[in-house]
């Protein structure tokens, strides 16, 4: 039973290519144990699905609204969806 897993399906729109922002929310996640992956999108976001329960997804999605440095997050699209049980959390080139 996942009694207290979520998981999210998170696309981060913004100055958020080319300024680390990947890496970044890597090193977050794998800090807090946040389970997934990000990737950048063709249409210059990012991409990420993360899963753990809800207070680490809520610290880590406020820690990847600010972002690295040099990037800038202007809106962040949430949805949640059924956990899938990652096993670690991954940087994804296409």
């Amino acid at each position: 039973m996942h009694t207290n897993k979520k998981h999210y399906k998170i696309s981060v729109i913004g100055k958020v290519q080319g300024v680390g922002y990947r890496a970044f929310a890597k090193s977050i996640a794998d800090k807090l144990g946040v389970k997934g992956f990000v990737k950048n999108e063709h249409d210059g976001t990012v991409y990420m699905e993360a899963e753990a329960p809800q207070v680490t997804v809520e610290k880590f999605l406020l820690e990847c609204h600010k972002g690295p440095q040099l990037s800038k997050v202007d809106h962040m699209d949430i949805i949640q969806v059924p956990v899938t049980d990652f096993t670690d959390f991954d940087i994804q080139t296409h």
